[in-house]
This record gives structure tokens, C-alpha cells and sequence, in this order.
């Protein structure tokens, strides 16, 4: 009998023991020292698996970047498919994550926590002496200065120094901007002379990746500790929050997957959803489970071509780039989630702000891994750049399995929609 427990469910249960040993040395009449003391002991647990992501951060993103639009090819050449598929991968996704943006301003799920639970909150995840670079100073020095800030001298400095609030370059902008430069270069260049530079960036991702995958298995003892810490000095609070945020990630996906859609298909696909929806219910099953876009692939592109009946060449172009580069429902988490942690902060992120995230949620859609756990580092990412501790993201990881499990739905229907109507635009030219 194989009792082996898989990931998911040994993160589940690491969040159980975390939360129920929290409440209960927190409800068991000990002193705020003791606790405190507890703490202490525990905390660097959590603390040990945050920093082996944050390690891969960097060459993550660099790597995925690069590779994300290097793999899409030469516009010239693939032409108006190509250009067809990029829009649609950037113009969906810009949907998904205002979707997610209004929810969490209409209904506030971070911003039920009291003075007194807030300040606790900072206690554990200090917030920088001044917010980042890369907003900040884009107000204070004007539109133009912050985009020259964009463009690095030195992308090496620009990485080292990414997360330091006092810096004055371009930060996490700056490396992002390199990243895709590198890619739109590969992608115009001719293959054989880049060959080596482009294995050596897959190297760098593979590598990288593998990293994350051996740091996921920490994560059980990892979520354990960091809601352990959160719920021993915050109580239930911490809880009802995570439910609610929980609840807005889900009702944005359901909204997503269920209206924009359905809208999309009719309008642009000019494909009957109830169609689409019941020849693709096994693939987006499958999505869910696995959690991975990637894993999805085989399933997805024989159900484009022998349910959906199209084309075989479009369908195996488009699913295979969308499976990177069309990450609707991680841009969609990934905006939800970092509005969600500066509500928890107290930060109030006006419209210009909220523009900015949704500008680098669409673009770590286009590098995010379509892997389990993958748009963690991409989230990070987010959080340097609007001036939030990077750390934060160990309030909500603890409950991401299974938002990762129902994202993954909405990144792989995406990519089907893609196909849908890249196809029926392509069937169109060739019969005018």
C-alpha cells in the first residue's frame, strides 16, 4: 500500500498544523515573551525557504524573460500569426488583471485589519524606509526621468541592488527592460550564431527551476512556520482575511473563465461556448489537477485539433507559446495578491500605481513557468517594484496550492481561446 502523501496535500496539511498551533499556544494563556520566545525558534523556518526563492529570482527572471519572447520567434517571419497571438496574449491578460484590480478595490479583503493587527503585521515584515525606486521616484522625478531610469548603465547593479529602497537606478524596471531587450534580440537574430547564448539562458531557467522545485519540498515545513508566527501573535484575524482574499482570487477567476470568455469566443472566435466548454471540460480537469499549463500541453493540443477541429500548424504554434507567454489567470493573481498585501500594509495605491502593477503582472505573464509554484518569484517581483517587502508573500503562500490549482484552468482555457481565434482569423485570409 502506498501511503505517500503528494505536495499539495503535505502543503495543506503544513497550513492545518501552522494555523492550529498558532491559535492554540496564542489561546493557551501564555505570556506575550513566551510566545514571543516560541517565535523566535520557529520563525527561521520560514525564513530558510523564503531566501532559497529569493536566490532564484534574479536568473529566473533574466532566463524566463528573455526565453518567454525569444520563443515566440521572429515577428518578421512568423508574421501576422505571431503578431495575432502576442496581441491577444497581452490584451486578455490586461482584462484579467483589471478584473482582479476592481475586485479587490470594491471589496477590500485586506482592509479589515486593525491598527494594533497592522502594526504587528509591519513588526514581522518591516516595510522599507522609503518605497521603491521604481514608483516612488517615477512621481518625484516625473513621467520621463523614471523611463530613462528604465533603460540600465549597468544591469548588473540594477539586480544586485533591486531591492534596495535607497537605490536611485532603475531596479527591478531597469533588469525587465533588459531581460526583454535580450529577448527581442534573440528572436531577430539568426538562430545559428545565438544558439549557445540561447542554451546557456535555457540552462540558466532549467537550473533555476529545478531550485524552486527542491525549495517546494521545504514548503510544508516553510507554510507551517510562517502561519504558525501569524496566527500566534495575530490570532483569527489573520484567518478571516486570508478567507477573503482566498474568496476575491476565486470570484475574479470565475468571472474570467465564465464571461470574458464566453464574450471573446462569440465576438472574436466566432465559436459557440457551450461548444468550446464541453469539448474542453476533460483538458481544464486536468489543468486543475496537475497545476501545471506546461504538463497540460499534450491534452490541450489534442483537444484543439480533434474536438475543436482546428488547424493542426496554428493550434500547435499558438498552445505551445500561450503556455508561457499567455498567463491569464497568474496575471490575474498576481495583481489581486499584491493589492491584497498593500491593503494588509495600509497602502494606498492610487490609479497610477494600480496601472503600474497591472503593466508588470502582463509582463511576468510572459516569463511566469507554467509549473506549480511558478508565479511566486513573478509576485516577488511585483512587490519590490511598488516598495513592499518582498517577504510578505509568506502571508498568502500558505493557501496559493489551491489558487494555483483553479489559475491553472484559466491559463490553459486561455490559451485554447487564443487558438480559437487565431484560427478563425487565419481561415478568414485564406479564403479572401
Amino acid at each position: 500500500m502506498n501511503l505517500r502523501i503528494s505536495l499539495h496535500n503535505r502543503i495543506f496539511l503544513g497550513m492545518l498544523l501552522g494555523i492550529a498551533a498558532g491559535i492554540g499556544i496564542r489561546l493557551a494563556g501564555f505570556s506575550p515573551d513566551t510566545i514571543g520566545a516560541v517565535i523566535r525558534w520557529v520563525k527561521p523556518v520560514g525564513d530558510v525557504f523564503l531566501r532559497v526563492i529569493f536566490m532564484t529570482l534574479m536568473p529566473l527572471l533574466v532566463s524566463a524573460l528573455s526565453l518567454g519572447i525569444a520563443e515566440i520567434g521572429d515577428i518578421r517571419r512568423i508574421g501576422r500569426i505571431g503578431l495575432r497571438t502576442l496581441w491577444y496574449c497581452v490584451f486578455v491578460s490586461t482584462i484579467a488583471v483589471f478584473i482582479g484590480i476592481a475586485l479587490v478595490t470594491l471589496l477590500q479583503p485586506g482592509g479589515s485589519l486593525s491598527g494594533l493587527e497592522r502594526e504587528q503585521l509591519i513588526r514581522n515584515y518591516p516595510l522599507p524606509a522609503s518605497l521603491s525606486a521604481g514608483v516612488d521616484s517615477a512621481e518625484n522625478a516625473g513621467i520621463l526621468e523614471a523611463m530613462v531610469r528604465m533603460v540600465p548603465r549597468n544591469p548588473l547593479e540594477d539586480m544586485v541592488r533591486a531591492f534596495d529602497p535607497s537605490y536611485s537606478g532603475g531596479g527591478i524596471l531597469a533588469v525587465i527592460f533588459f531581460s526583454l531587450m535580450i529577448g527581442i534580440a534573440l528572436s531577430m537574430t539568426d538562430p545559428d550564431r545565438t544558439a549557445t547564448l540561447k542554451g546557456c539562458l535555457e540552462g540558466v531557467y532549467e537550473v533555476t527551476m529545478k531550485i524552486i522545485g527542491m525549495a517546494m519540498k521545504l514548503a510544508p515545513f516553510g507554510v507551517a512556520s510562517m502561519l504558525f508566527c501569524l496566527c500566534a501573535e495575530m490570532g483569527f484575524s489573520i484567518i478571516l482575511i486570508l478567507s477573503k482574499y482566498v474568496l476575491v482570487v476565486l470570484l475574479g477567476l470565475a468571472l474570467h473563465q465564465f464571461v470574458t470568455y464566453p464574450v471573446l469566443l462569440k465576438l472574436l472566435g466566432k465559436m459557440d461556448p457551450k461548444f468550446f466548454f464541453r469539448n474542453t471540460a476533460d483538458v481544464m480537469l486536468m489543468a486543475f489537477s496537475t497545476s501545471s499549463s506546461n504538463a497540460t500541453l499534450p491534452a490541450t493540443l489534442q483537444a484543439a485539433t480533434q474536438k475543436l477541429k482546428l488547424p493542426r500548424d496554428i493550434s500547435r504554434f499558438v498552445l505551445t507559446v500561450g503556455s508561457t507567454a499567455n498567463q491569464n489567470g497568474t496575471a490575474l493573481y498576481e495583481g489581486v495578491t499584491v493589492l491584497f498585501l498593500a491593503q494588509c500594509f495600509g497602502m494606498e495605491l492610487p490609479f497610477s500605481r494600480q496601472v503600474f502593477v497591472v503593466l508588470l503582472a502582463v509582463m511576468a505573464g510572459i516569463g511566469t513557468a507554467g509549473v506549480p509554484g511558478g508565479s511566486l518569484p513573478a509576485v516577488m517581483m511585483i512587490l519590490a517594484g511598488i516598495g513592499l517587502p518582498t517577504e510578505s508573500i509568506g502571508i498568502i503562500i500558505g493557501v496559493d496550492r489551491l489558487l494555483d490549482m483553479s489559475r491553472t484552468v484559466l491559463n490553459v482555457t486561455g490559451d485554447l481561446t487564443a487558438a480559437v481565434y487565431v484560427s478563425r482569423f487565419e481561415d478568414s485570409k485564406m479564403k479572401t
